[in-house]
């Protein structure tokens, strides 16, 4: 689609073109919770070239996710986000080498007992990938935190839950307990290791890359949201 507006405004809490409400592809008013998220969207449509590009309009893709998909029944999205905490990043430590274990325990852990804390359950670690069951009252407790979110908040927590992996570290970011740019750097510890042992594959920077986008996006979503 061409741009074919020349005024971009928010009226009450609504982005509006030359005037004219924007509409989600679901057709509803495209009607944001807070002023600073109105007028960050509203920037999104003031900065389109001749051509509307939605990959550069990410706050906007996820207000429209919000409206549209999530908020006409949002437990079945929750319940999607909420599943991670079965098999959370934060769970599966390496056996070895020392120094990639160390770095994930001073990294994750913080974040696993920040959880403890924060919701007063118990999580289960261990070493390689086979799953290990996590005690029910901490799955449950999880889905619960995750459950009493808006379809706002649920729409900027699922990027950071999906790209990093971990349940838990996404939670800590919405809540303030950790920044988003340590929670990136949690979920990449991995990743970054075998990058030094091998040096890095050009496909996999630009899918970090991408990946780091949409991160990027759904933490600054929640931050407007306040």
């Amino acid at each position: 689609m061409k741009r074919f507006w020349k005024d971009v405004s928010v009226e009450n809490g609504q982005v509006a073109l030359d005037g004219k409400p924007v509409r989600t592809p679901g057709r509803a008013p495209l009607a944001l919770p807070t002023p600073a998220l109105a007028e960050a969207v509203a920037d999104e449509w003031r900065t389109v070239g001749e051509t509307i590009d939605p990959r550069a309009m990410p706050l906007t893709g996820l207000a429209n996710a919000a409206i549209d998909r999530i908020a006409p029944d949002p437990a079945p999205f929750a319940a999607g986000l909420a599943a991670y905490g079965e098999s959370d990043l934060l769970y599966y430590r390496a056996e070895d080498p020392e120094p990639l274990v160390a770095r994930q325990a001073a990294s994750w852990d913080p974040l696993l007992d920040w959880a403890r804390s924060r919701y007063d359950v118990h999580f289960e670690t261990t070493s390689g990938v086979m799953h290990k069951a996590q005690p029910e009252a901490t799955v449950t407790r999880l889905a619960e935190a995750v459950g009493a979110l808006d379809g706002f908040r649920l729409a900027g927590l699922s990027p950071l839950v999906t790209v990093s992996g971990s349940l838990v570290g996404a939670l800590a970011l919405l809540e303030g307990a950790v920044d988003a740019e340590t929670l990136w750097q949690a979920a990449l510890i991995d990743e970054l290791w075998q990058a030094e042992q091998w040096g890095e594959d050009v496909l996999a920077v630009q899918a970090r890359d991408a990946h780091r986008a949409d991160f990027d996006a759904g933490a600054r979503f929640l931050s407007l949201l306040g």
